[in-house]
This record gives structure tokens, sequence and C-alpha cells, in this order.
């Protein structure tokens, strides 16, 4: 299948991708900043991987310029790399606090991690990816980074732009696909996090999206924005023009 990235897998929407993906052949690189939750997630990914697909666990933060370029030595020595998945991401300020009084300080971490972050593996990878047949980048994104929500600027605000990046990367590099996906509400810590107190049990589990995730990381759809809810597998008579517009333009 090809080599993969996965930021944030040791838990949630990152380890259900990265389970996907191994199940499916790929070799995948993964990590987090907790050794103690990112070695156990490794393990299961082995127990889970087809014949030949190998899982590379990379403690650290990917806010960090050296962890980053772990990461991408790591998928170098597994062979190259096909595919990136900007997936780790912070909620911010919690609870969710209006713009009006929204910390400062905490909004420039949040933009580190949701954009800047990406941003810079991205940069790190892409000589690798422009050397793969098929090189692919998915971000992350959110349903926040289009619409307007109470007490979801900080997020939203860092999502949106994490969209207009991949957008305007996709025109600089025509070769590269670009897909932002919005997986919906599911049931993570981080959304937990954005509700305290609430029940979240109604919201579906990460690994009932993985399906449309690799449906789409197969298929031939555009660079774009989507969401999961729209995503299904593209038969192959289906035309180019249909898979155009499937795309959610942000």
């Amino acid at each position: 299948m090809g080599v993969s990235i996965v930021t944030g897998a040791s838990r949630g929407l990152g380890r259900a991708l990265a389970a996907g993906l191994v199940r499916a052949g790929w070799s995948v690189v993964i990590d987090g900043r907790d050794r103690a939750t990112l070695d156990p997630a490794a393990d299961v990914l082995r127990a889970l991987a087809a014949p030949g697909a190998r899982v590379v666990a990379v403690p650290g933060d990917v806010t960090d310029a050296e962890h980053r370029s772990q990461l991408v030595a790591a998928a170098f020595e597994l062979g190259g790399l096909d595919l990136l998945v900007n997936n780790a991401g912070t909620l911010g300020a919690a609870p969710l606090p209006s713009l009006g009084e929204y910390p400062l300080a905490e909004l420039r971490v949040a933009f580190e991690v949701n954009v800047v972050a990406p941003l810079g593996l991205t940069q790190e990878a892409l000589p690798l990816l422009l050397d793969a047949p098929r090189p692919r980048v998915i971000d992350i994104t959110s349903d926040a980074g289009a619409e307007a929500y109470e007490g979801w600027g900080g997020y939203g605000a860092g999502k949106a732009a994490l969209e207009h990046l991949g957008a305007v990367l996709a025109v600089e590099f025509p070769s590269l696909r670009v897909w932002s996906v919005d997986p919906g509400d599911l049931r993570t810590a981080m959304h937990q996090a954005a509700f305290p107190g609430e029940d979240i049990s109604d919201r579906p589990e990460p690994a009932s999206v993985v399906p449309a995730f690799l449906a789409l990381v197969e298929s031939d759809r555009p660079s774009g924005r989507y969401r999961v809810a729209d995503l299904r597998p593209v038969a192959p008579a289906e035309s180019a023009e249909s898979a155009e517009s499937a795309a959610v333009v942000a």
C-alpha cells in the first residue's frame, strides 16, 4: 500500500485511522506526546497490522521542529512517504470562552498546534511526498472552521486557517492531493473537553468514520474540503465531473 505518517495517533481518531491503515497493509509512523500512552497504542496497531505492514512510534510534540524531522526520517527508513495525516490538534482554551474573553496566550498556543505545526510537518515531508507516485495529505478539520458557533472562535479560526493553507498548497503543488476532512462529532477526549460534564455517548466512535477515510485515500477525488458524512467509495465508472461536484468549497 505505502507509508503514512499519522500524528496524534495514541488515542481517538488518530489511533483509529492508524488502525485502519495498518489493517489495509499500510506501514505507519505515529506520534504522541505521552510515551506511556503511545507505546501501548503502537503495540495494539502491530497486532492488527496486515503482513508486511510496520508500525514505528515516535514520541514527541508536533510543535517541536526536531520531532517533525524525526517523523519524516522514520518514514524515509520505511521506504518513503505516500500519505501524511495531520490529525494532532488542541481544543485550546476550555471551557470554551467567547472571543471577547479569549486568553491571547492560549490562542497563540492553539494556533501553534493547529496551524503552524501541520504546515511545518508538511514542509518537512514535501521532498518525500513529491517523490511518491500518488502523494496525499489529509488535514483533519471541523465544521467549526466553516460555521460560526458561539465559543468555538479560537478553535474554528485555526481550522479555517489550516483549510486555507491546504487549498493554497494544492494549487502550488498540483501533483499533491490535499484534502481537508471534517469527521463530524465523535466520541473523543477532545469533544468531551468541549462539553464538560455532558454525556457524549450518543456520538459515534472514531472507528465508525475510518472506512470513509480509507475510501478517500484510495480515490482520485480532487483536492478540497470534504465532510465524512458526504464521502462514499467512488465507483470506477463514476465520472470526474461527479467527483468534482462532491468537493465542498471552504
